[in-house]
């Protein structure tokens, strides 16, 4: 038995030889994906074209503009004379803010009884910029109010007495995007290599015209399975291995909890992945209809796993049916041990969800793959 399964995990090796594009493309382009991705994350966002229309023209103004254009998330686009001109630079792209003196800006804040108002125009068609310009600017007048207080006090700063939160950032100090969603991109990744492989394995023998010779010959529907199987776990693994390598050693992405764990855990989701993928190989009639069931599948998964949108923020009925996504528990634990140092008394409700989601795929993916061989 041994010899004839490992015969067929040679033939499947020859076949992926063959069609070497194939894995140098799942391989290696998730790798570039993962690089991408890790390097615009773990960069502040800075450069943020603004534009600055000073109808008051007075020194106040000036200070103001210096301050904003001071941090380091702006870059200055123009002056302009009049608010017709931000739509047009705002529908073109050209801007992500614009911030608008009044003619009375200065005269107000001499007022000690009126309110000054900065008009702020953001370009919300791209949020996140949008957000991170927002912030800089609140910080920037939250920063000149207090200065205006104290001195229409009559205080000094030193002598003002005020309260401050005392914030500590647990496991992600610097608050790092790419502490989030690198190990987050790093385990959608393994989901989709390890679905499109094991997809392709049927699949392909059927497009082939060589899946008839396969059941002709002296192997069991079980020896099948596991010769098919054995290649793509191995990828997995060596995938997976990769690019966690990739995204410590390149962009100091922490792994502060045990590695054997976390490799046995990845192998352990890798099997559950694998059912689902031999499920839609037989299911197939050619690989170009096994790839878009991985694309939609893939695409199902990551709603439901807290990659797009935090699951908790979900309606209730949609966060039940994330518990039966195995990638939901995947990237808890893949997060959990990364970032949290987190070991087996932690993570020990993920784990044991993973099992029992493997043992009913893999059983389900067993009877369906062999009534199909049979």
């Amino acid at each position: 038995m041994l010899k004839r399964i490992l015969a067929l995990t040679k033939k499947e090796f020859i076949h992926l030889k063959n069609d070497w594009m194939l894995p140098a493309f799942m391989l290696f382009g998730g790798l570039l994906e993962l690089i991408v991705i890790a390097w615009a994350t773990s960069r502040p966002i800075t450069n943020l074209p603004i534009l600055i229309i000073d109808q008051d023209q007075s020194i106040k103004s000036r200070e103001v503009i210096t301050d904003i254009l001071n941090v380091d998330t702006f870059e200055l686009y123009g002056y302009a004379q009049d608010i017709e001109v931000v739509e047009n630079l705002m529908v073109n792209g050209d801007i992500i803010a614009a911030v608008i003196f009044p003619p009375d800006f200065s005269e107000k804040l001499a007022i000690y009884s009126d309110q000054a108002v900065l008009p702020v125009i953001l370009n919300g068609s791209e949020s996140v910029p949008a957000t991170a310009a927002l912030q800089s600017i609140q910080g920037v007048i939250g920063l000149i109010n207090e200065e205006i207080l104290v001195s229409q006090l009559n205080l000094q700063i030193a002598d003002s007495t005020d309260f401050n939160i005392s914030v500590r950032v647990w496991f992600n100090e610097q608050l790092n995007d790419a502490y989030y969603t690198t190990p987050a991109e790093l385990g959608m990744m393994l989901e989709f290599t390890v679905l499109l492989f094991a997809a392709l394995s049927f699949s392909r023998e059927r497009e082939l015209g060589t899946l008839e010779q396969l059941l002709v010959m002296p192997f069991s529907a079980l020896e099948i399975i596991i010769g098919k199987s054995i290649p793509v776990i191995l990828i997995g693994l060596v995938d997976f291995t990769l690019l966690l390598s990739m995204i410590h050693f390149l962009f100091d992405v922490p792994v502060r909890g045990s590695i054997s764990l976390l490799l046995i855990l990845a192998l352990l989701y890798i099997i559950v992945e694998l059912g689902k993928g031999l499920i839609i190989s037989v299911v197939s009639k050619t690989q170009h209809q096994a790839f878009l069931f991985v694309m939609v599948l893939g695409m199902v998964d990551i709603m439901f796993t807290g990659y797009a949108a935090p699951v908790e923020s979900m309606p209730k009925a949609i966060q039940y049916f994330a518990t039966i996504v195995p990638a939901n528990h995947w990237l808890n634990i893949l997060r959990g041990i990364m970032l949290k140092g987190s070991d087996v008394s932690v993570l020990w409700p993920q784990i044991l969800a993973l099992i029992f989601l493997g043992l009913i795929i893999g059983t389900v993916s067993l009877r369906i793959v062999k009534k199909a061989l049979n």
